[in-house]
């Protein structure tokens, strides 16, 4: 082994995690600017629904224009016999064909864009997902899982809320306004267009300022609701701890803390939603008497006829009809756009360990040799976890590494797999730096049974089957056979159907790693790692595995990370690791002649277990 003064390692890459001070939100045109291209792929959709909405906007502001015909023309005498032809045909073919061509092209409209809301939002949750998965194990390891998934459940709901918001209402509503000030500038005098103008200014003006100062309030609730949904999901997670330590009344309380802040932003919440509904009604009666006013007036001195009152009380009643509601549907942008902002910036969190542009997938053939040359690394720049280490599992040989616990043992198969980039140093994978190659090419020809093993709420089948996905039944029987665990599911009711629980919590300790290694050797990759691989197993379940992983071994580059010694006699070669450093390396023989460390924690071990016999 070389011999270096160890280097002091680089901070590792700054990868914003959650407990990070949170970035900056995006502004609303940043967030839109963002959502854009992703709507734009279905640019068509977009134009004919766009077309379709002004089309039933039009025949909705021509109902009022039809009314005012149809009030002008009833001049006849009473009596006259052509009224009953006139009056009844005209209003149920005329009124009847406006309102279903608004309903018609309204329906229109959601049934051309529902592709695209639906399709963006599927969209932009895979990427989430995708990306999510590609973050280091660091971010994950410092993630909140309840906030963090509620985080993308509110994005990937405030996607759809948004376009049927800004789509079905806001630009309808606009559209519907242009038209009508355009109808009564040219009808009647400016002060109709003036007063109606004046008074949407007032109402949206007032609208948004006080929105906007109630936003607040909502980004408390929901910050509140992501903390409370955290810890109950933290606590139902740990479900067995919360029962060991006697702690129900204690999760109950700290869940309430969070209930209670949550309640009381609710309430500030509605206690402003009535401010803000009293004014905006407020807002449209002045707005409405006002131009009464002015057409009462306008019949009165016969510059307008009676159609003319109506056709304006029929525009008024229009507009402030869907205005009623700008506030609700302003607030509900402005929190969709906040949702949808937060997603984003989970997308934007840049990965630690990235792929270099163009970078080739890992060439393997048969079993490689593994290298690890004069390799630092710290977890966190002040912790230094490994110091100069070096060492090379041979094709197809197995290599063992012990010491105490917090030595640096698993840390050697975190790197190896690529969760972390050594801060100096090499590794390599048949003679191919794993920091030039593709990730996914370098875990693929790897296999690991953890220590800890953590499996999927499905049946046994599904989480043996997932070290290769398709096998077949027989496949993942062999494997089972092979880790020694067949018997016991083909004794189970429901065999390989059987649900193993929420990470696996149905199982003992002992059935989850016999999962875990049926897993592997279904994977049959061409480097293996047993990282304490029979810990949770009784003596002769353990001694009846490791020959079983001896033999998957054979030929196999093989990493073993142990505790027990006896696991790791017949290893190629034993390196003894102390603090971050190879303290000792050799066979087993090599290094109980030397009567150094290892010799000292084999000795004490066989006490151990003798004592344990008697």
């Amino acid at each position: 082994m070389r011999s270096l003064a160890p280097t002091t390692p680089a901070a590792p890459p700054a990868e914003s995690s959650p407990t990070a001070p949170a970035a900056p939100a995006n502004s609303d045109w940043a967030t839109l600017r963002r959502l854009f291209p992703y709507l734009w792929r279905y640019k068509w959709r977009v134009m004919a629904a766009l077309a379709f909405m002004v089309g039933a906007k039009m025949a909705n502001v021509s109902v009022p224009l039809l009314l005012k015909e149809l009030v002008d023309s009833m001049t006849l005498k009473p009596g006259d016999p052509q009224a009953v032809l006139i009056v009844p045909m005209a209003l149920l073919l005329g009124y009847g064909a406006l309102r279903l061509s608004t309903s018609l092209f309204t329906e229109l409209r959601e049934l051309v864009f529902a592709k695209a809301t639906h399709g963006t939002a599927r969209t932009i949750a895979l990427e989430t997902f995708e990306h999510l998965h590609a973050l280091s194990l660091r971010f994950h390891l410092e993630r909140q899982t309840g906030g963090m998934t509620r985080d993308v459940e509110r994005g990937v709901r405030g996607i759809e809320s948004l376009i049927s918001y800004s789509l079905y209402s806001i630009i309808p509503t606009l559209i519907e306004v242009a038209l009508v000030l355009g109808i009564l500038a040219v009808k009647f005098d400016v002060w109709f267009a003036g007063i109606t103008i004046a008074a949407l200014v007032l109402y949206i003006t007032f609208t948004v300022l006080v929105t906007e100062w109630r936003t607040q309030f909502r980004k408390q609730a929901n910050e509140f609701d992501s903390a409370a949904h955290t810890k109950a999901i933290d606590s139902l997670l740990n479900y067995e701890t919360v029962k060991y330590f006697n702690n129900e009344a204690f999760e109950a309380q700290r869940y309430d803390v969070s209930l209670e802040k949550l309640r009381k932003a609710r309430l500030k919440s509605q206690t402003t939603l009535m401010l803000l509904n009293t004014g905006q009604q407020l807002i449209i009666a002045v707005g409405l008497v006002a131009m009464l006013w002015r057409a009462t007036q306008g019949v009165v001195d016969g510059r307008m006829s009676l159609g003319d009152l109506v056709m304006v009380n029929a525009f008024m009643i229009q507009l402030y009809i869907p205005l009623n509601f700008l506030g609700v549907i302003y607030r509900e942008i402005k929190q969709s756009l906040t949702d949808l902002d937060k997603m984003f910036v989970l997308m934007q969190k840049e990965r630690e360990i990235a792929d270099l542009p163009g970078a080739p997938a890992l060439s393997v053939q048969g079993s490689p040799t593994v290298q690890f040359d004069n390799v630092n690394f710290a977890y966190e720049s002040d912790r230094p976890i490994l110091h100069g280490v070096s060492f090379e599992i041979p094709a197809g040989k197995t290599v063992a590494v012990v010491g105490p616990s917090g030595s640096g043992k698993s840390t050697l198969a975190r790197l190896l797999y690529r969760f972390y980039d050594v801060q100096s140093g090499h590794i390599r994978i048949a003679g191919q730096d794993i920091k030039q190659v593709q990730q996914a090419s370098v875990r693929q020809a790897i296999g690991i049974v953890p220590q800890d093993t953590v499996l999927f709420n499905d049946t046994v089948e599904y989480n043996i089957a997932y070290g290769k996905p398709g096998s077949s039944r027989e496949q993942v029987e062999a494997a089972a056979q092979a880790a020694r665990i067949h018997g016991f599911i083909s004794a189970t009711p429901k065999g390989y159907g059987t649900m193993v629980g929420e990470r696996g919590l149905k199982l003992s300790g002992g059935e989850k790693q016999r999962v875990a290694i049926a897993r592997t050797l279904l994977k049959n990759p061409a480097i293996l790692i047993f990282d304490e691989a029979t810990s949770a197993l009784d003596s002769a379940n353990e001694r009846a595995i490791q020959a079983e992983l001896q033999g998957v071994a054979s030929g196999k580059t093989t990493l073993v990370i142990a505790h027990r010694l006896s696991t790791v006699v017949d290893a190629h070669e034993i390196l003894v690791l102390d603090a971050g450093r190879i303290i000792e390396r050799g066979t087993h023989a090599q290094l109980l002649a030397q009567s150094g460390r290892y010799a000292d924690m084999w000795a004490l071990q066989q006490s151990v277990e003798a004592e344990a016999l008697v």
